[in-house]
């Protein structure tokens, strides 16, 4: 994900010091705050105080690459700044203040790009991540001594709201680059997803593994930007998935014995390599927005063993969706592995999100299809 800086301009909006009724109150906001506000045409006002600074611009990333803005600054200190349209989904954002990254001091900040990283979600109409009215299941924060890492490993576990009455299946689930062990609970809605689709009996009810996407031993820590981090992660993560991680899981918790895998970006390379290099374990491996690292244009599969999925008794279901206005790049990767498994007549289900871009809209969306499919 790249941040893109948002383009300015004074002209086409009305004045931004009148602040219309049609305006509602972003669902990111901290409690008390009235700003960020959207429209119907998803078109949003920030009202922001940074009464000594000299510039103010808006940024953010996916999802924000054409927004134009316009910006004032009133008597009182408050910078207001108008937006055009918005595309749906959750964005992250921040304010450039004289220079200086600067998150939005009235909504609740995430965890993205590294960071505590402001968002905003611009309303798609749908509400499966909503929470309702119906039974709910918990999250609760795990964590164990990792051999592998030679380090104390967190993770998160949503237990299903029927939890207590018997044993359930299992899903590892994977965040992307930039994000932690927070993302699926805070952007990703998961509980609320999950809860929904039990309630309405859509999907069968499952224990879901938030595990930490990077496993690096201390030495490994230490090494140069341009080695391939990774793939070196990810080899480790599987080794802390089967040796340490489903051990600990299927001792403490109320599990079947059946497991499945999945990921969004970075997570799904993870998910990938981990699902396919033990066929006999998962039955499912899921790939929300594909990535594909160390490949070569003659090897695109270098460091990715797809291949062993062909040669195993035991055949996963695979899962892969993609945002409709993901860059050309994702699309790239979706279609080496669409195409990888045509050749090679392996069954796949292929989802599409509409209108979204690399964010976690089209994350909620690929868990919400994903969790109807497995575990039938």
């Amino acid at each position: 994900m790249q941040n893109l800086k948002i383009i300015t301009s004074i002209l086409g909006f009305c004045s931004i010091t009148m602040f219309s009724q049609n305006y509602k109150t972003s669902v990111t906001v901290l409690e008390g705050k009235d700003f960020p506000k959207i429209n119907a045409e998803n078109q949003t006002q920030f009202k922001v105080y940074f009464p000594d600074a000299k510039s103010v611009v808006l940024e953010g990333g996916d999802g924000m690459q054409n927004l134009k803005s316009v910006t004032a600054k009133d008597k009182e200190g408050f910078w207001n700044v108008s937006t055009s349209p918005m595309d749906i989904g959750f964005h992250y954002y921040w304010f450039n203040v004289d220079g200086k990254r600067t998150n939005d001091p009235n909504t609740n900040l995430y965890f993205g790009y590294g960071q505590p990283t402001s968002g905003i979600e611009i309303p798609s109409g749908e509400d499966f991540f909503f929470e309702k009215n119906v039974k709910h299941g918990k999250i609760v924060n795990d964590s164990f001594n990792s051999e592998i890492t030679k380090g104390k490993r967190n993770f998160k576990v949503y237990l299903p709201p029927n939890y207590r009455t018997k044993k359930f299946p299992v899903l590892y689930l994977y965040h992307g680059t930039g994000e932690d062990i927070t993302g699926w609970e805070k952007q990703g809605y998961i509980r609320n997803i999950l809860d929904n689709l039990f309630a309405e009996k859509k999907a069968k009810e499952m224990i879901v593994v938030m595990d930490y996407g990077v496993a690096l031993n201390p030495e490994q820590e230490k090494m140069p930007d341009n080695y391939p981090r990774t793939v070196i992660s990810t080899k480790n993560l599987d080794k802390i998935v089967v040796q340490e991680l489903i051990p600990y899981i299927e001792k403490k918790y109320k599990t079947d014995g059946k497991k499945a895998i999945a990921g969004l970006s970075r997570g799904s390379y993870q998910a990938m390599l981990i699902g396919a290099n033990h066929p006999e374990l998962f039955s499912a491996i899921g790939s929300f927005s594909p990535v594909i690292y160390e490949g070569t244009e003659d090897q695109p599969f270098k460091e990715l063993p797809i291949s062993k999925l062909l040669k195993s008794k035991q055949k996963p279901f695979f899962f892969i969706g993609i945002g409709e206005k993901e860059d050309a790049r994702f699309f790239e990767y979706n279609e080496a592995i669409i195409n990888y498994l045509n050749q090679n007549k392996y069954s796949y289900s292929q989802y599409k999100s509409p209108q979204t871009y690399h964010e976690w809209l089209t994350w909620r969306r690929c868990l919400y299809q994903f969790a109807q499919k497995i575990f039938r």
